[in-house]
């Protein structure tokens, strides 16, 4: 599983999700001239959620403004902040250890996600620590920005489960800085988490994660974003996975999971008042993918850089189905409960969570 050195090596932190460099957009759409409520919404402006972003897709009852913004700053903004937005993008872990640890309950979640990625792209090693494959891992340093972020989280619960690679075998590094904040924002609190019996020791001052991997001070690095040192393509930072699409599609056909990082929440007391903005929030959100499907699908191919783009849809759909990227509970639930599962085996929430915890209660039917 070691890897080898790719010929070219694209300049853009594509394991993040996000493509273009985050900055501060509002939006506003009128649903209706007889509308009376007003919304505040905030996330990314991905693809999947553009349309809505845009004022192309309407939330019926109501006008809304959309703020794109990061998601740690989003996380911070909602469990400890002021708590601007309405609707919210947020990091799906975070949530979980704000509703289990620190009692949080100010918002519901919806069974909307934005982002999804698989994540064993997002292992890398340095090839002279004698790491060729996972279970290796066991009794190396490894670096990362945040433990308890959700891809971190995602990570090593399919060590565990995959590779019998446990977290408390491994000794963990925390970086001083984070290459991705541009992007990601500001690591909250809910993302720095150690639990007891975790080995975690702060690294050298003014370090990012990236430095850390490539000077030497870690044997590996598990991190959502690309890091820089293997961007730029310095030759002793590899993948851990050489083909990580093969072994991300075949993690898929063995288990039917497709990792989701990012949910949307809903302030409660919004719901109490107008119930029916569960079920308008929702069908606005699945509107606007449909929308970006149905683009992927007719002219994504000639506006989109990629030359494979049409064979890659159709693998992906060949694999995954229609809809590859789901909304609602009953098509996400094993989904979810895994992560449920990793988080209290993990020992970061403190108890093992339920869907009917965490998604509001009028949400748990609609679907696409």
């Amino acid at each position: 599983m070691k890897t080898s050195r790719r010929k070219f090596i694209q300049k853009v932190s594509i394991g993040t999700g996000i493509a273009s460099a985050f900055s501060s957009i509002s939006f506003v759409t009128n649903a209706s001239k007889n509308s009376s409520l007003k919304l505040k919404i905030a996330g990314y402006d991905v693809n999947r959620v553009r349309a809505l972003a845009q004022g192309k897709v309407k939330i019926e009852g109501c006008d809304f403004n959309f703020t794109k913004a990061a998601i740690g700053d989003l996380n911070t903004n909602t469990f400890s902040g002021s708590q601007d937005y309405d609707v919210t993008e947020v990091g799906l872990h975070p949530f979980m250890l704000a509703y289990a640890n620190d009692g949080f309950r100010d918002y519901s979640l919806l069974p909307i996600f934005p982002l999804r990625i698989f994540r064993h792209k997002s292992i890398f090693i340095r090839n002279d620590r004698g790491i060729n494959k996972p279970e290796d891992l066991k009794g190396k340093t490894i670096g990362t920005p945040g433990y308890s972020s959700t891809s971190l989280t995602w990570i090593r619960g399919m060590l565990k489960d995959e590779y019998g690679v446990d977290p408390k075998d491994i000794k963990w590094v925390t970086s001083n800085k984070d290459s991705s904040a541009d992007t990601a924002g500001k690591i909250s609190k809910n993302e720095q988490v150690v639990p007891d019996g975790i080995k975690m020791t702060l690294g050298p001052a003014g370090k990012d994660e990236s430095q850390l991997l490539a000077d030497g001070d870690v044997d590996a690095l598990f991190h959502a974003a690309v890091p820089k040192c293997f961007v730029q393509g310095h030759p002793k930072v590899d993948r851990l996975f050489a083909d990580s699409r093969k072994t991300e599609r075949a993690y898929y056909s063995k288990t039917g999971i497709f990792p989701i990082m990012h949910a949307v929440a809903i302030r409660k007391s919004l719901v109490q008042e107008n119930p029916e903005m569960v079920k308008a929030v929702f069908n606005a959100y699945a509107e606007s993918k449909k929308m970006d499907f149905q683009y992927m699908l007719k002219l994504g191919w000639a506006y989109d850089s990629l030359p494979w783009y049409t064979q890659e849809m159709e693998a992906t759909i060949e694999l995954m189905g229609n809809n590859f990227w789901p909304y609602g509970i009953e098509a996400n639930r094993k989904t979810l409960e895994t992560l449920f599962r990793y988080s209290y085996e993990q020992g970061l929430a403190s108890q093992q969570l339920t869907i009917e915890d965490l998604f509001h209660p009028s949400s748990l039917e609609v679907k696409e």
